[in-house]
């Protein structure tokens, strides 16, 4: 590993850790020449998943701009940030899961809305008004509804306070 400070190829691992979900491992270095730390990451690779967009383009998969989108539906919703890294990482994990090279965007969509469903019925309004492109006040009043007819049928009461999701 490349010193960053002197460029100096050649250095020694001081400490070694996993992170929280075992998929990388952090490494402090310190350099032979200089004898300055940093800190490296190593991580498993694997083969780019790409999406597929609506308008049939290709990019490869960012799960930061899942997780940008899913910040921005929790805004100003009492979401603490851990259930929302949660969230992420079984999205991620379901996504890596799969197998497929190439997933639609409308998968990572769904896959999205079934989570923000179970976690806040408002977030996931939100995050579904921009996915399903709601053209109009009748199709988002269809969704909630549906919302209502989950609630009422799994026993709990519309405005329940005690209930999640």
């Amino acid at each position: 590993m490349r010193c960053i400070y002197c460029g100096c190829l050649e250095s020694k691992v001081v400490d070694s850790r996993q992170n929280e979900d075992g998929t990388s491992i952090r490494r402090r270095r310190e350099c032979i020449s200089c004898g300055k730390r940093f800190t490296t990451y190593e991580t498993v690779e694997s083969t780019p998943i790409m999406v597929i967009k609506k308008d049939g383009s290709r990019q490869a998969f960012d799960i930061s701009k899942v997780k940008t989108g899913i910040m921005k539906a929790c805004e100003k919703r009492p979401i603490s940030i851990s259930v929302i890294d949660k969230l992420v990482s079984d999205i991620q994990r379901e996504i890596n899961n799969s197998l497929e090279q190439e997933i639609s965007s409308g998968y990572i969509g769904e896959l999205v809305m079934e989570g923000l469903k179970t976690i806040d019925e408002v977030a996931y309004v939100r995050y579904a008004s921009v996915h399903r492109q709601f053209r109009d006040i009748n199709t988002l009043l269809d969704e909630i509804e549906g919302l209502v007819k989950i609630k009422a049928e799994s026993g709990a009461k519309p405005n329940d306070p005690n209930v999640a999701g």
